[in-house]
């Protein structure tokens, strides 16, 4: 144990004496340790964005949105797709089951004014439901009702943003606000939720019922997509099929006419968003894992260089009773604390920069333990294995020879 510790003495002194030479071969250890905990990092704050921004529209979701016909060639933009009814969500609530929540959705951008004050912001016509669906609560007052469905009321939900614009301090509830010169009612605050992880503002909006929307806003009699919540997650195919179907049957699509309307399964989009982006995750390591590659034959060269320069040293040891294990124990040890601290400060680089891409708020970023145990002992296992060759040839050489050396 003691001549282990005496040859990483020996080892260290060996690194000393050499400071600039030794930093320059950990430089490459240091940047692909470095870049690939970077690298993986972005990868992964990435598929967590994706994530989360799926897992906001709510759990177990099905979305259905009008479109999909194709007439003489030509798609309808998103807006003038009118195939979707107030009737076909009904329909959906009634007949199947397993369709917890069904909210039905029509929303535009209105300015929106209070006395003297006025906020852009998008006003969305829902159904009590989507309060469930959002997983939304009011913080002040109450949601929109039924009754106020079934008679058009003038009424509406308004976000912590929109009332902060408009109201300020003021408690907005019972106050009312202006919607394209229309009266509506405050008959409560939301919650606050915050940015999405799109960076969405998600307390910008005003919420009335989808009728009030249809009938007095937006003067249409379609809405523009309906939400439904299976209750749990291994139902999310049965229903999108008997939706498919009930929804066939109602806009009375028969033999192979293309379908009107198409439903997203949110849970199978995010699996496959996953998997793309975890192969990204993949990809973007593996090409930081190269430059560990070029470091490790960074410490190669340095190493054979070592071994030539210190031929003499090598000779006195063997011709002192040094065995081929001692020598070869010796450089083996210089080449492996190489890695080790090239490792240590990549680590630390890989971290920092990590922390600097989030901080600089495009990305966010995720570090996990996995890229960092990874590429530590990637980087030692490099500096054995680039060590094992000269630590052999100066195991090797004949002290005779050696001691000639000049």
């Amino acid at each position: 144990m003691g001549m282990f510790y005496e040859s990483v003495s020996i080892a260290l002194n060996a690194l000393l004496s050499n400071k600039l030479r030794s930093i320059l071969t950990m430089l490459g250890i240091i940047i692909g340790v470095g870049a690939v905990i970077a690298m993986v990092s972005v990868g992964m704050g990435v598929t967590q964005n994706v994530t989360n921004s799926i897992a906001s529209l709510g759990s177990n979701m099905l979305i259905i949105r009008p479109g999909a016909s194709m007439s003489g060639g030509l798609r309808g933009s998103a807006g003038s797709r009118t195939t979707l009814k107030l009737a076909d969500a009904e329909a959906i609530k009634k007949k199947i089951k397993d369709a917890e929540y069904v909210s039905p959705t029509a929303s535009s951008a209105f300015q929106v004014v209070y006395g003297n004050q006025n906020w852009n912001t998008s006003v969305q016509g829902v159904t009590p439901e989507y309060m469930s669906i959002r997983d939304l609560t009011v913080s002040n007052g109450s949601f929109i009702t039924t009754n106020d469905l079934a008679t058009r009321e003038r009424v509406c939900v308004i976000g912590t943003t929109v009332s902060s614009n408009l109201f300020g301090e003021e408690n907005p509830v019972g106050k009312v606000i202006r919607v394209k010169n229309q009266p509506y009612r405050v008959v409560g605050v939301l919650e606050s939720k915050g940015q999405s992880s799109v960076g969405q503002d998600q307390d910008d909006v005003v919420i009335v019922p989808i009728t009030t929307a249809m009938d007095r806003l937006l003067g249409i009699n379609y809405v523009k997509m309906i939400n439904v919540q299976v209750s749990s997650a291994d139902k999310m195919d049965e229903v999108q099929e008997n939706i498919e179907v009930l929804l066939r049957q109602r806009h009375h699509i028969v033999g192979k006419k293309d379908d009107d309307f198409e439903v997203q399964n949110l849970t199978s989009l995010m699996t496959t968003l996953n998997e793309t982006t975890s192969m990204l995750t993949l990809f973007l390591g593996s090409i930081a894992a190269i430059s560990l590659l070029v470091g490790g034959i960074g410490i190669m060269n340095i190493m054979m260089v070592s071994v030539t320069e210190r031929t003499r040293e090598i000779g006195i040891r063997k011709a002192l009773g040094a065995t081929f294990k001692n020598i070869m124990t010796q450089f083996l040890i210089e080449s492996v604390v190489i890695g080790v601290i090239g490792g240590l400060i990549g680590i630390a680089f890989g971290v920092a920069v990590a922390f600097a891409i989030s901080s600089i708020g495009t990305f966010t970023t995720v570090i996990t333990p996995a890229p960092i145990i990874l590429s530590f002992s990637f980087s030692v296992g490099i500096g054995l294995f680039f060590g094992i060759y000269p630590a052999r040839k100066a195991a090797l050489l004949d002290p005779i020879e050696a001691l000639r050396y000049e």
